[in-house]
């Protein structure tokens, strides 16, 4: 029996060397063991299987719902903690096979539609609401926007199941959309629902991510008034964990010679590897990070080290989601996805301490135990009311 190489066993699965690292990691790989600072496995390893619905997983510490859900960033950062997805909802259809394709969940479709009350408990309210009401990049009609209205579809959820926490996320401009009105008014939402309420803007940028990304972060609490704070910042995340090598990059990415030496003619970068950012007026600059990714334009006004867009993988690690995360739609819906997406990391370090702030208050959570999750919603007439409700 020989042995092979992490690059050896990246070929013959066709995966990542990084994701072969994160099997190691994981202890998923047996056998593995280093010859000096390389690992190494036996030659005959079968690729691990990829986290798929069925697998055994240890008990909840606690449940949750995800509103608005995307591909699951929240999903994500509440699993990493220990937590249970009792229900999602996802208007995106594209978004919605994302989801069930790597958390074995049928989101529901539209919100608006929904019953409350069919809603299972839970101890933990997770949205993150449609942004582009709020956002600069919309047209900034906030309430006056149907979208806007979308949020009070969360505040009558929160007033049918009554869960113990909530955290929201939406732009940065929605503390100070209408002088400051909008969040005033949700805010005010929260706390007749008897919520005590925290929000903050935090940037991606301070919680491990190479991406400035600011949000809006809105915790609450239910019938309690917790000694809660928000994370300290833990710094930015290193680009280079994020960047392949370009010689294992797809030609497909790389920008035309043209517009490379362009670029090059009108900017010279002060540090390597970074990311070159054109703005509308046609500046260009660089970071050893990104600038936000948007939904509809990511792809166009980033080049990493003025070569090259960044690759599907590449957008998705910026959020933070793991290389297990299987893309299953194609190059546009992903793209659009990873813009949309809210970043794991900064997620992670707000519910860390929400239910640290709970526990120590001296609150149990497990509220809820099955999961609602019809294979097809739409199909499922006679099993729920989709009557609005709450």
């Amino acid at each position: 029996m020989g042995i092979m190489t992490v690059k050896e066993a990246s070929q013959k699965w066709s995966v990542t060397p990084r994701r072969i690292g994160e099997y190691i990691r994981e202890d998923r790989i047996d056998g593995a063991y280093k010859i000096g600072s390389a690992w190494v496995m036996p030659d005959d390893t079968q690729k691990p299987l990829n986290d798929k619905p069925g697998r055994k997983i240890k008990q909840a510490s606690f449940t949750y719902i995800d509103l608005f859900a995307g591909i699951g960033g929240f999903h994500q950062a509440a699993n990493s903690l220990g937590g249970k997805c009792l229900f999602a909802c996802e208007i995106d259809p594209h978004a919605q096979r994302a989801y069930e394709a790597n958390y074995g969940i049928v989101p529901y479709g539209d919100i608006a539609t929904l019953n409350a009350a069919i809603v299972p408990d839970h101890d933990v309210l997770l949205a993150g609401f449609p942004c582009q009401a709020f956002s600069i990049c919309g047209n900034m009609k906030g309430f006056d926007d149907t979208r806007g209205t979308l949020f009070f579809d969360v505040a009558r959820i929160l007033k049918e199941k009554k869960p113990k926490m909530c955290v929201l996320e939406n732009v940065k401009q929605l503390s100070t959309h209408d002088g400051g009105n909008t969040l005033k008014t949700i805010l005010k939402t929260l706390r007749d629902l008897g919520y005590s309420t925290h929000w903050r803007v935090l940037n991606a940028l301070d919680y491990g991510l190479p991406q400035k990304r600011e949000r809006t972060i809105i915790v609450g609490f239910h019938e309690v008034d917790v000694l809660f704070d928000f994370p300290k910042p833990t710094g930015a995340g290193d680009l280079k964990d994020i960047l392949d090598p370009d010689d294992v990059v797809e030609p497909r990415f790389f920008a035309s010679e043209h517009i490379q030496s362009r670029r090059r003619s009108m900017h010279t970068p002060k540090i390597t590897p970074s990311i070159w950012h054109e703005n509308k007026a046609g500046n260009i600059s660089s970071y050893p990070y990104s600038c936000a990714l948007r939904a509809g334009a990511s792809y166009n006004y980033l080049l990493v080290n003025g070569v090259r867009r960044p690759t599907l993988r590449e957008l998705l690690r910026l959020q933070g989601f793991p290389d297990t995360f299987e893309i299953v739609c194609n190059d546009s819906q992903t793209r659009k996805q990873a813009g949309n997406a809210v970043p794991v990391n900064v997620i992670k370090s707000v519910l860390q301490e929400v239910l640290r702030a709970w526990k120590d208050h001296g609150c149990e959570t497990n509220r809820g135990r099955g999961s609602l999750n019809y294979t097809h919603w739409d199909k499922s007439p006679n099993a729920i009311s989709l009557k609005s409700g709450g």
